[in-house]
């Protein structure tokens, strides 16, 4: 009997990347299997899911706008209209599970199945759980964490600690350093220092790497800057002499293979990434993330001494200071080897046991 399966994730790509991952697990496993996607309306995730080749139903759903509360009059009416919406939809399909990797449409569509005695599975990318996965962590039939200390969010005997699903590649081995560097037009005696901002771009890391980028090369990094498609104007211009600006790296495998350093922000999935990896990694969270995730994020490594944390506010301080403590051999290894202690590789397919084993 052919298994089916609804799955949830959106408004990111920290939360439709994990959905993906374990909807192309299941997939595999059982080949038959019915999966279908339910996504906000107007999010990312109506183009990206289809474009893996899964079906979506999106509904009308939004959070609350806090710095201008009054523009959410409407997002009540937008949440019964989604839990219909959902209701009709697990009616219709009768799942064996629905599995929610957070982001708006998560909330009503697990909260629907959990009323309708259907099995649930929730997973919690961040260190600091958000508001809508304690809430349904309650009745799910499992919590799969990525940071131990996310644990005590949830009912103990219901965490399981699988980490995050990552993009396949990071799960091999990388290509050669030195290979991977003369491939991005890079001198493969030096050190190469990777500078992530996401696909917009991260402006205070952008404005940071323009005022110190002489000073930065005065160390004697290379420079791998992704500057994001919002900022390509404004930065590529300082391209040359061992910097590249572009506003994307193709090639994320051979970008972390060159890389002898990386400054990024502390999403979720790319600290799962980073904790593959296993480079040395500055880490400067975002503040406009909900909840603060990203500090918290950063911190659970951190803590471990697997990376540097340094905050927006106390960048211009301490930046350089921290990147030259990098090019120390002795700091370097210490940093790679307490991040690669904390990668969990098979995320993906724990998870997907979990979700196999519920009708056991």
């Amino acid at each position: 009997m052919s298994k089916t399966f609804i799955i949830s994730g959106g408004g990111t790509g920290g939360h439709i990347f994990p959905a993906v991952s374990i909807a192309t697990e299941l997939k595999k496993r059982h080949p038959g299997a019915k999966i279908h996607f339910v996504g906000a309306l107007g999010k990312m995730e109506m183009t990206k899911v289809p474009a893996a080749g899964f079906e979506i139903t999106g509904v009308p759903i939004a959070g609350i706008n806090r710095k201008k509360p009054w523009k959410s009059w409407n997002v009540p009416f937008k949440l019964l209209v989604a839990l219909s919406r959902c209701r009709t939809l697990l009616k219709t399909m009768k799942p064996d599970a629905v599995i929610g990797t957070g982001g708006y449409a998560s909330g009503p569509v697990l909260l629907m199945a959990q009323r309708m005695g259907i099995p649930t599975v929730v997973q919690e990318q961040n260190s600091y759980a958000g508001i809508t996965n304690i809430r349904l962590g309650k009745k799910a039939k499992y919590i799969c964490t990525a940071y131990e200390n996310a644990a005590r969010f949830f009912p103990t005997n219901r965490v399981r600690l699988t980490g995050n699903p990552v993009r396949e590649v990071f799960t091999r081995e990388l290509p050669q350093q030195g290979a991977s560097k003369s491939a991005m037009g890079f001198d493969p005696s030096k050190k190469l220092l990777l500078v992530l901002g996401g696909s917009l771009g991260a402006r205070a890391i952008n404005r940071q790497m323009a005022r110190s980028l002489a000073d930065i090369k005065a160390q004697g990094w290379q420079v791998m800057w992704q500057c994001g498609k919002l900022y390509e104007e404004e930065y590529q211009g300082m391209t040359g002499d061992g910097t590249k600006v572009q506003a994307f790296i193709e090639d994320m495998s051979v970008a972390y293979a060159a890389a002898d350093a990386i400054v990024s922000r502390a999403g979720a999935g790319t600290l799962s990434e980073l904790c593959l990896i296993g480079k040395p990694a500055l880490l400067i969270p975002s503040p406009n993330v909900a909840e603060d995730h990203q500090t918290h994020n950063a911190r659970a490594l951190s803590e471990k001494g697997a990376a540097i944390l340094v905050s927006e506010k106390d960048m211009e301080e301490r930046f350089l200071a921290e990147l030259a403590s990098m090019q120390t051999k002795e700091i370097a290894e210490k940093m790679s080897a307490a991040i690669k202690g904390l990668a969990l590789p098979k995320a993906t397919s724990d998870i997907a046991d979990l979700i196999d084993g519920l009708g056991e």
